[in-house]
């Protein structure tokens, strides 16, 4: 397996109480020039989550002691690397309440090591959000976008959002009166080469519109039916 760029000193957290196949995910990373560390059980995942700061957790759903999703929700709230939930079950809402609860991805088992790791390459080659972006503040009705501080406002009111909701939002932000079919977002966001559920963008919008909503009513990404998205008014 060759060594991609992306993963330069970059260091993935593998979080499942199958040994053997956190294991196996784990040496298939190292083989990529990743470094790694384990977990098997949720309290241990949000205590080496907090003390080693991965750039990466690859994370079970099914986990003892605290589950997936509430590991998932501890660690985005201090930290925001990028989160891959595994799921074993197939069923739609699984992978929708694991999005809702801060990941980035999913992927069902039984899955490729090999993709994984694409997955992972993927992830890591979006902008980080330490980077210092030269592009100017965008302002859209109420809505104000910052690109170099990655931070949202609505009026004077900060809104918090995770590292993919706030790319999602550059992205329709920069071009508000044009429509993104959900495969130019995916583009945009997760890359040309990431491969899966294109209907990943819908549970982010949904997601962020929520955020906002809690803020005003206003309707800051409209739906365009048969398309995708576009910015909504936002008065």
């Amino acid at each position: 397996m060759t060594h991609d760029p992306a993963a330069a000193a970059a260091h993935v957290l593998v979080v499942d109480d199958e040994t053997v196949l956190a294991g196996m995910v784990a040496n298939y990373l190292q083989r990529a020039g990743f470094r790694t560390s384990t977990a098997f059980d949720g309290n241990t995942a949000v205590e080496r989550a907090l003390a080693e700061r991965p750039d990466v957790v690859v994370l079970d759903l099914g986990l003892p002691g605290k589950d997936g999703l509430q590991v998932c929700q501890e660690i985005r709230r201090h930290s925001d690397c990028y989160i891959l939930m595994l799921t074993a079950r197939n069923e739609e809402i699984d992978k929708l309440v694991g999005l809702t609860s801060g990941a980035d991805d999913y992927m069902t088992k039984p899955f490729s090591a090999r993709e994984l790791v694409a997955r992972v390459q993927v992830l890591l080659r979006r902008p980080r959000a330490d980077r210092v972006v030269e592009e100017p503040t965008r302002t859209v009705g109420r809505l104000r976008v910052e690109p170099a501080g990655r931070r949202v406002f609505v009026d004077a009111t900060e809104v918090e959002v995770t590292r993919t909701e706030f790319d999602l939002l550059s992205v329709l932000s920069a071009r508000p009166k044009a429509a993104f079919a959900r495969r130019q977002l995916v583009a945009a966001v997760w890359g040309e080469d990431w491969v899966g559920d294109e209907h990943l963008v819908d549970v982010h919008v949904l997601h962020l519109r929520r955020k906002l909503a809690v803020v005003s009513p206003a309707v800051f990404v409209e739906t365009i039916r048969g398309v995708g998205y576009r910015m909504g008014p936002c008065r």
